[in-house]
């Protein structure tokens, strides 16, 4: 063999290794650059799970404000507590860490599907808190209506209550008052009044309940001072003197009534005033003039 054959096989070689070589560096070159860009997907996909995770722990913060459920609650803070720290795990694992990070995305799918269901039993919780509050509003309506309607009545009732007493209340009419002598004759002087006869009758009224009643009667002298001044009875809060009193039995009919009372005192002329009671009421009145 020549040396320019020599030469021709040893070109071959050298073109033969130059082109290897240069296939073999366009492979490894290709191979780094699909390398790269599987290790940003890699780099992608774990910021994406990183922000899901976090997605997760500010839902279940959100939720736990939504809730007065106790044991929902402290469900919500046990998945929160997984969801963080399954996050932190997520952190501390490399992109390039295939195994771990189909564990945690496998972990991801779980707690998607937990917090799903607790969305949706949130939404029923809440659904039930806007109907019962609807129902409780309506009972409280219902409520005011009904306790609008007992003070009507009750109103109603007092004012009927009042107007029933007011009828229930006696009368004394025609009254008559006789000053009389020591022979029993009508004294026209008031140095010979012995005796004060006063007549009158309690007026017809069924409304007033039957039974016995106690007719008090005040004379008031000119100078405003009760006559006789035999005792006190109630009227309008504060007791009061009465000349005379009489008792009688009423049943609701008209019935004559007689009250005497004797003269114990010195007697000055002017007008005598007579004002009847029966019940805490004044029930009529009356006067009558004496000259000295």
């Amino acid at each position: 063999m020549n040396k320019k054959t020599i030469y021709i096989i040893v070109a071959a070689v050298v073109m033969a290794l130059l082109a290897g070589m240069g296939v073999l560096i366009y492979s490894l070159h290709k191979s780094n650059e699909e390398n790269r860009q599987m290790l940003e997907l890699a780099e992608m996909d774990k910021r994406e799970m990183e922000n899901e995770y976090e997605n997760f722990a500010r839902q279940y913060n959100e939720m736990k404000t939504q809730i007065n459920n106790d044991s929902l609650m402290a469900q919500l803070e046990r998945e929160q507590q997984r969801t963080q720290e399954l996050l932190e795990e997520l952190r501390r694992t490399k992109s390039n860490d295939a195994a771990e990070i189909a564990r945690l995305k496998k972990e991801l799918a779980t707690m998607r599907s937990v917090l799903k269901s607790f969305v949706a039993e949130i939404d029923s919780l809440n659904r039930l808190n806007t109907q019962l509050n609807a129902e409780n509003e309506n009972l409280r309506q219902q409520q005011a209506a009904q306790q609008q309607e007992i003070t009507a009545l009750s109103s109603e009732k007092a004012t009927l209550t009042d107007k029933v007493a007011i009828a229930s209340v006696l009368d004394a009419t025609g009254i008559s008052i006789l000053a009389k002598n020591k022979k029993g004759k009508a004294a026209k002087k008031v140095a010979d009044v012995k005796q004060f006869q006063v007549t009158f009758n309690i007026a017809r009224n069924v409304t007033a309940a039957a039974g016995v009643r106690t007719i008090y009667m005040r004379i008031i002298k000119p100078t405003n001072d009760v006559a006789g001044a035999a005792g006190t009875f109630l009227y309008e809060s504060t007791q009061v003197e009465y000349t005379a009193r009489r008792d009688i039995e009423y049943n609701g009919e008209e019935t004559p009534v007689t009250i005497y009372w004797d003269v114990n005192e010195m007697l000055v002329a002017g007008q005598y005033r007579i004002a009847l009671f029966a019940d805490g009421n004044n029930i009529g009145n009356g006067s009558i003039n004496f000259e000295k």
